[in-house]
């Protein structure tokens, strides 16, 4: 519910102000240390990124009401965003986008790190797994971009805008495609905030939707053997769907107006 989501922001908001919040039945406030404030932002942006990963993942539609509220933080408290992004990006360098390059002298183990799969006792974890995860994390960061706060003044920019993910677009489309992940990443990215970066960037958005049809496309598909090729089924139907259309869907479980008034 729309109060639900104010009374969790006032708190996490006050907390960050300095003022005292009550919780498991104590006052805690960020004045009590000299590095309370840094050690705040630092868990919060960290449990951030781990709601994308654990509960956007498994609920799509989970993505928008955390997005709202940390977008609204990260124009109070612009720390906080900023270490969020550093979370993030550690955790899935494809928010970036980024797809590190093994170097010489890494473990096969530290790279499968780096590529952001999670290793426990030698043992990496399963593919599908791996790919739940960075899923919830793009939907997660492409709910932020487009979503504002309903409560703030709206005086200033978006911290983090819809620029950056054009930006996102723009960069991911100039990688070389990866099997499974590519395909993935590009439809989290645009089922979430397509619409949103339609509005935004009209005939240069329907452009970048024709190329990822005509040439992009055919360069995952090129990579793509016959047992990952579901997700790339369902981007090549989404794209001509769209294009067909000439209109992006709005995103599953987007907050509405009426949202705030229950």
């Amino acid at each position: 519910a729309g109060s639900k989501l104010r009374e969790v922001f006032d708190k996490i908001n006050n907390l960050l102000s300095g003022k005292p919040v009550q919780t498991e039945g104590q006052a805690v406030s960020v004045t009590q240390h000299p590095q309370g404030l840094e050690f705040v932002c630092y868990k919060l942006a960290e449990k951030f990124v781990k709601h994308g990963e654990g509960e956007v993942s498994f609920h799509h539609d989970s993505a928008f009401p955390i997005a709202v509220v940390l977008s609204g933080i990260w124009e109070l408290h612009p720390r906080v965003g900023d270490i969020f992004l550093a979370h993030l990006h550690k955790k899935c360098p494809y928010s970036v986008p980024f797809y590190p390059a093994w170097k010489e002298g890494t473990s096969m183990e530290e790279y499968q790190r780096i590529l952001g799969y999670e290793v426990h006792d030698s043992k990496v974890e399963e593919q599908d797994h791996f790919l739940k995860r960075m899923s919830g994390m793009i939907r997660l960061y492409a709910a932020i971009i487009q979503l504002r706060w309903p409560y703030g003044n709206k005086q200033g920019a978006h911290p983090h805008g819809l620029s950056y993910g054009w930006r996102w677009l723009a960069q991911m489309l100039n990688l070389e495609p990866l099997a499974d992940v590519t395909a993935m990443l590009l439809l989290d990215f645009l089922e979430v905030c397509g619409n949103a970066l339609m509005k935004q960037y009209g005939i240069q958005f329907w452009k970048t939707m024709f190329f990822i049809q005509k040439s992009y496309i055919p360069r995952i598909e090129a990579v793509t053997s016959s047992g990952q090729m579901g997700c790339l089924s369902r981007l090549k139907n989404f794209v001509q769907k769209c294009l067909q259309a000439e209109e992006i869907p709005l995103p599953k479980g987007i907050l509405t107006p009426s949202f705030w008034r229950t």
